[in-house]
């Protein structure tokens, strides 16, 4: 193990902007709001979305079943937790029927600040607008909840999430370093 740095980006929104259009959900998936029956179905989600991703190494509980999990718990039970600024996107299979978490955001107040906490979409589900459908649906929490800016912070290396912000309007606001061990350094 060595200690690593990882350059991430905090990038930030202006909720009094245009509200986001409302877009509409693909054939097969669904949007869920939060409650406390789903939060085993947000962390799976979360597991699947991040663990083989660069963020499981900044992070580590991400990459693990029972970490993500317990991430969930923590941040549903902080004081600033914005239930109406966190779902759920669910897929139901055709071939079995059965719907399972493909998709999650979850958001707090912090500083009178919207912070969005996780975006995670499965890889193999990838491409069909599910993180703008979450992204939409978080922003209109914030706004329920009375907060007027949101931000997150993504690391540098991932393009793919980094173009998603900036196509959403999210600003680039300034460079943050998080500091991790990683195995092999």
């Amino acid at each position: 193990m060595g200690l690593t740095y990882f350059k991430r980006f905090r990038m930030e929104y202006d909720l009094t902007e245009t509200p986001d259009p409302e877009k509409t959900v693909p054939a097969g998936y669904s949007m869920i709001p939060f409650s406390t029956g789903i939060v085993r179905e947000h962390a799976t989600a979360k597991y699947q979305s991040f663990r083989q991703e660069l963020d499981a190494n900044v992070f580590p509980c991400l990459g693990r079943r029972d970490g993500c999990m317990r991430l969930m718990r923590e941040i549903t039970s902080r004081d600033g937790f914005v239930a109406e600024a966190t779902w759920l996107c669910r897929y139901r299979d055709p071939t079995t029927g059965h719907s399972i978490p493909v998709g999650t955001v979850q958001g707090i107040e912090i500083d009178g600040w919207g912070a969005i906490q996780n975006l995670g979409i499965d890889s193999t589900h990838r491409g069909r607008g599910l993180g703008s459908i979450l992204m939409a649906r978080a922003a209109s929490g914030f706004r329920e909840a009375g907060l007027t800016r949101m931000h997150l912070e993504v690391t540098t290396d991932n393009t793919a999430a980094i173009r998603l912000y900036e196509r959403l309007g999210f600003k680039r606001a300034q460079v943050v370093y998080k500091a991790a061990d990683v195995a092999g350094v």
